[in-house]
């Protein structure tokens, strides 16, 4: 009787012994793909918020309005923030009187306003009064 007691305590001791580890090293293995996952959406998380707030805190890219010779040049008056933009940079295609919006990149000198001008993306044709 003692013979199957000790048989039966070495076998739960012998099978706890062979569990523990191998519950520990999937424990281990859960543990480190949650961490990872959390690491890995924060990182998704940072390069996205990163993304929005430079896209934006980015000077304006586009423009729609009507064009205005002016003594120093073309401007723009912009239809959406009302700012009026001194046109520089590639204004070929741009003709005063039409409303037209233009691609390019925003530039403050100062208290002027420019806007330098890569493209014509589309001409609406004559302003409306």
């Amino acid at each position: 009787m003692v013979q199957k007691v000790c048989s039966v305590i070495l076998v739960i001791v012998l099978s706890m012994a062979l569990a523990t580890p191998a519950r520990a090293n999937s424990l281990d293995d859960a543990a480190r793909n949650i961490v990872i996952g959390i690491v890995a959406v924060t990182a998704g998380i940072a390069v996205l918020a990163t993304f929005l707030i430079l896209r934006h805190r980015s000077p304006k890219s586009t423009i729609t309005g009507c064009v205005k010779a002016e003594a120093n040049g073309l401007s723009v008056t912009d239809e959406k923030d009302g700012l009026n933009y001194t046109l520089s940079g590639s204004t070929i295609g741009v003709k005063p009187g039409d409303r037209v919006r233009l691609k390019g990149k925003r530039k403050d000198i100062g208290t002027t306003v420019s806007f330098e001008a890569r493209t014509v993306t589309r001409d609406f044709g004559a302003c409306q009064p």
